[in-house]
């Protein structure tokens, strides 16, 4: 009986070790409420991305500074968690850039979901989805947001 129990005990122990451990919301700092745009309802903190984040310019002073919203978005899976400060791995989009593309509206079947769908771009912040013709300008929120993020270009 012992041998039977020292058995389960150590495949358990055995199961337990080799199991994946997911990063869940405790294990990331999050920070403060200290910036200017915290508890708005939408995250400001450039180390997140999806689509419960705003469309403004993200800024590095923003890093763990809205947490309250960047929090909430990230328990309702409206985030995903980077890490690390990606301003100084990717640069962002100026705002005159930004200003001069014709976004459209949000009107495509896929709008809003955290990923550009518009196949006049190309980068990271793309859908990895055919791309179709009647997305064009139909994603605005998603394709300006990844834009100002550095996550994407206009395809040349």
């Amino acid at each position: 009986m012992r041998k039977a129990f020292a058995q389960i005990v150590g495949i358990a122990t055995l199961l337990a070790a080799a199991t994946p451990h997911v990063a869940y919301a405790q294990n990331i700092d999050f920070g403060d409420d200290s910036g200017k745009f915290a508890k708005d309802g939408e995250c400001d903190d450039m180390r997140f991305s999806g689509p419960g984040m705003t469309d403004t310019t993200l800024i590095d002073s923003d890093i763990r500074h809205d947490a309250s919203d960047c929090r909430s978005a990230y328990n309702q899976g409206r985030l995903t968690y980077q890490g690390g400060r990606r301003s100084g791995a990717t640069p962002v989009a100026a705002t005159s850039d930004a200003d001069r593309i014709q976004w459209g509206d949000d009107a495509g079947k896929y709008a809003k979901d955290g990923e550009c769908d518009d196949k006049r771009f190309q980068g990271a912040g793309m859908t990895s989805t055919p791309l179709l013709d009647s997305d064009i300008k139909h994603d605005a929120t998603d394709c300006r947001t990844a834009f100002r993020q550095g996550r994407l270009q206009l395809r040349q």
